[in-house]
């Protein structure tokens, strides 16, 4: 089977150092990557960070976004929900009332941030939506302004329009600066569905079964629940963010992790276009990045 990533022990310098108990694993050369190619495609190192356990993965996530809000206030931030996150903003929100009083000040009156999705036909007060769900773990928290916390219209008599004025609203602003994402069971970023290609826009589409059966959860366990329509920024607003930070757990992603990272970009994988950015990083726990180490334990090639 053929490999599209590289993995070494190099660490690139476009990210702050991690803490001692994670490991570094890195495609490509520090300064200047090489690209490979697959599918016409040029393949970019993608860069993995694992953590013994996901509590140190959360707090180190939510770091990366507070220094990007900090540093980088000029470009947004990109924001995912999900359970992946969940412990991110906790940790996040602990920083974040730990800063002095006038840092915590400037970073909410500088804040902007553009969430990937919103399902289509749920209210905004819905606690399953996703506007609910940001206001619980991110604007409240954080004492942030809801007006600088954007998420698709899901409530628009429009949703097609709606998800045009959304892209074209991120374009505004120069597109993200640092995005940060999670990783669905049958491949898919932000609500990108298989099959999907690089260039997709920012648009209102149908979920999957597989999506609406992971997610129906929050729905009392009802798959039928779940809205059948979401909009999404597509892979080609995230592609074109300066910086990609996907972030997975758990066992049950190990598979697609393996295959979003070990095998060639394709539609049927929409997260493994992450391999055509030049500054993508992977923070995995030990679970799902299991399947990438039985890979270089049976002395695969990677390449």
């Amino acid at each position: 089977m053929s490999r599209s990533c590289v993995i070494t022990t190099e660490e690139p310098n476009w990210w702050l150092t991690p803490p001692a108990e994670a490991s570094w694993e890195v495609g490509g050369t520090e300064q200047e990557p090489s690209a490979e190619r697959a599918n016409g495609c040029d393949i970019q190192p993608v860069a993995l960070v694992r953590f013994a356990d996901s509590a140190g993965l959360a707090d180190w996530v939510a770091s990366l976004l507070l220094r990007e809000r900090l540093l980088r206030p000029e470009r947004p931030l990109g924001l995912a929900t999900g359970r992946t996150m969940e412990p991110v903003y906790a940790a996040l929100a602990r920083q974040v009332n730990g800063l002095p009083p006038a840092e915590r000040q400037e970073l909410r009156r500088r804040w902007c941030s553009f969430n990937l999705d919103a399902y289509v036909g749920l209210d905004r007060a819905d606690p399953r939506s996703f506007v609910a769900e940001m206001a619980s773990r991110l604007t409240t928290p954080l004492g942030l302004d809801p007006e600088r916390v954007h998420l698709p219209d899901g409530q628009a008599a429009d949703p097609h329009a709606a998800a045009e004025c959304y892209g074209a609203q991120l374009a505004a602003t120069g597109g993200i600066g640092l995005q940060l994402l999670g990783l669905g069971l049958n491949g898919h970023v932000g609500f990108n569905e298989p099959p999907c290609e690089a260039d997709a826009p920012c648009r209102c589409l149908e979920l999957s079964p597989a999506t609406r059966q992971q997610n129906a959860g929050a729905f009392g366990g009802d798959p039928e629940a779940v809205p059948q329509q979401a909009i999404t920024l597509g892979l080609r607003e995230i592609l074109a963010a300066e910086r990609l930070l996907l972030v997975v757990t758990g066992a049950a992603k190990a598979e697609v992790l393996r295959r979003a990272l070990q095998e060639p970009p394709t539609p049927e994988l929409p997260a493994s276009w992450i391999q055509l950015h030049p500054r993508a990083l992977v923070v995995a726990d030990g679970a799902a990045a299991a399947l990438l180490d039985a890979s270089r334990e049976q002395g695969e090639s990677l390449a």
